[in-house]
């Protein structure tokens, strides 16, 4: 990639930046839900690492240091992960999952992370089995407690598969 690419923890000044790209794409991604990670990070729950390529925002992930989803037990979930559609397919998501794993790394010898079912999340399953990650075995989640078989639940964003990988 020939763009200066950085990759940073939020600031204080990040949350209308990050919510009026995504606005601007249709996603209902609030300034609110960023000023809570700006809290989050400052209380050190979660770390939030904002990509740029030449100054411009192009995506996210945060670290959830304790994971809300119970069968983790101590696992770092990595959760939210967004590139601006403009800045696919240029290595961003790439480097940002590194930086994220470098992180959880100096903590956690393993990471955890969940992923959508439809197929706009295509792209970010293929990705996770591409760079190691392996289902935790323990089906389809929704809202975070496990789908019994035969039970009817709605295809949306609450409809995870949960997948773990080793980092060292």
């Amino acid at each position: 990639m020939d763009d200066a690419l950085e990759i940073r923890p939020l600031r204080v000044e990040d949350p209308p930046v990050l919510a009026a790209a995504f606005d601007a794409i249709g996603w209902n991604k609030p300034e609110s839900q960023y000023r809570r990670y700006l809290g989050e990070q400052e209380a050190g729950t979660r770390d939030v690492l904002i990509a740029t390529v030449d100054g411009e925002f192009a995506g996210y992930v945060t670290v959830r240091w304790v994971s809300p989803y119970e069968p983790f037990d101590g696992i770092p979930e990595v959760q939210d992960f967004n590139v601006l559609p403009k800045f696919r397919r240029r290595g961003i998501g790439s480097a940002l999952m590194d930086a994220a794993e470098a992180l959880v790394a100096e903590r956690s010898p393993i990471v955890g992370i969940g992923v959508g079912l439809y197929p706009d999340y295509g792209q970010a399953q293929r990705m996770y089995v591409r760079r190691g990650y392996l289902p935790d075995g323990r089906g389809l989640i929704y809202d975070g407690r496990q789908v019994p078989p035969m039970e009817t639940i709605r295809n949306d964003d609450s409809a995870t598969l949960m997948f773990t990988k080793q980092l060292r």
